[in-house]
This record gives structure tokens, C-alpha cells and sequence, in this order.
């Protein structure tokens, strides 16, 4: 893993950190809509699949210094993805592995997501997991947080549970990604962070503040 880049050398400016991020996981379960979140404040209404690569970029302040973070939003779909692959891991500073907390096949494919990662050499690079859309559902249909949270704490991860679609869950997004840039910024071991109320190890609890919210189904939600 390469060092971060800076922007062009511009005289009487400072060099700003760029860092770049790749977002991973199975095509519908939520990354463009959380990229968008996090760069634009909201949601995105219309989402299509991603062919190739959806890039993003927010500069943000840590220290009182500006840093760049530059999202690559992947394509999900195996189809889109074959001719990019490399273009994908070029210069990665740290990853984010996304699943849909109401289809268990998205968090299985997750084993094969970190065997790309690896293969590409990112074995040391800060890595979070998200589960997505915990506005669709219910309790029940969901994937436990526990479950999450033991594959998680098996690879030294942070995990979020987080919904891209509800204004209530924003503060979740953005700690996704703010965490990643502290810990590129600072270069110091990233946490392990649990949702207030389950069990886990050397933690930084983020406490779940959300609305009330009653669906009735799957069928409602608009977060792809």
C-alpha cells in the first residue's frame, strides 16, 4: 500500500492528503446510495447499478488540517467488474465492505470480498464493514448484530449498521467513513466499534439514536 497522494504543488499553497477509499460488495445493497449520503447530505432518490466505478470526493478536517477522500463506488455485479478489477486496487488506502442486513447471501458473499482485498495486497489496510438498510424489514427478517459482529471482531473490523435512506441514520454514515479518515490521518490501530447494547472487545461504542419506524415489509424500501 502506497502513501497518500497530494493534490498539484501550487505555490503559497499547502499540499493537501488525498486518500482513496474503495467501497465493496454485492450489487444492490446500498454503496452508491452511501457514497451519495456522505458527500452530498441525502439521499439518493433514483440509484441504477454501477457499471465500473462510481467516484466520489468530500475533503474534510481532521487537526485542523484538510484532508481528500476519494470514493470508489464499485460495480457489484461480476459482469461490470472483470476489465476494472486492477484499475479498482490501485492505490488504496482503505476499504469498506458493505452488505444488505436483510439478504444473508450479500453478508455470505463477504468471505470472497476479503479474499479479493488480500489478494490485491491490502491484507494491512483499514478495512470497516456496514450493514445497510436497517430501515427495511423487520427485527426479525434482519441479520443479527451479533452475527455481524463475531466476523467482524474475526478480522479486526469495525462494524456499522447504518441506513443511507433515513435523515436519522446520518450521523452513522458519516462515522463510517470519518472513522477510516482518522485512522488514515493519524496512521494509529483502528477500534473495533460495536452498536450500543451488543457484546464486543476493545470498543468505541456509537449509541443508535433513530426515530421510530414502522414498514410493513421489503417492499417499501428505496435504498438500492
Amino acid at each position: 500500500m502506497t502513501g497518500s497522494s497530494n493534490d498539484h504543488n501550487i505555490a503559497g499553497l499547502k499540499q493537501k492528503k488525498v486518500f482513496k477509499i474503495i467501497v465493496l460488495g454485492d450489487s444492490g445493497v446500498g454503496k452508491t446510495c452511501l457514497t451519495y449520503r456522505f458527500c452530498e447530505g441525502q439521499f439518493l432518490d433514483k440509484s441504477e447499478a454501477t457499471i465500473g466505478v462510481d467516484f466520489r470526493e468530500r475533503t474534510v478536517r481532521i487537526c485542523n488540517e484538510e484532508i481528500k477522500l476519494q470514493l470508489w463506488d464499485t460495480a457489484g455485479q461480476e459482469r461490470f467488474r472483470k476489465s476494472m478489477v486492477q484499475h479498482y486496487y490501485r492505490n488504496v488506502h482503505a476499504v469498506v465492505i458493505v452488505y444488505d442486513v436483510t439478504k444473508p447471501e450479500t453478508f455470505h458473499s463477504i468471505a470472497s470480498w476479503m479474499q479479493e482485498v488480500e489478494s490485491h495486497g491490502l491484507t494491512g489496510a483499514p478495512r470497516v464493514l456496514v450493514g445497510n438498510k436497517c430501515d427495511c424489514g423487520t427485527p426479525e427478517s434482519r441479520l443479527a448484530t451479533a452475527y455481524a459482529q463475531r466476523l467482524a471482531d474475526k478480522h479486526g473490523m469495525p462494524l456499522f449498521e447504518t441506513s443511507a435512506l433515513l435523515d436519522s441514520e446520518c450521523d452513522n454514515v458519516e462515522s463510517i467513513f470519518m472513522t477510516l479518515a482518522h485512522k488514515l490521518y493519524s496512521k494509529q490501530p483502528l477500534r473495533v466499534v460495536r452498536v450500543e447494547g451488543e457484546p464486543g472487545y476493545g470498543v468505541v461504542t456509537l449509541p443508535r439514536q433513530r426515530k421510530p419506524h414502522v414498514t410493513t415489509g421489503t417492499d417499501n424500501c428505496l435504498c438500492s
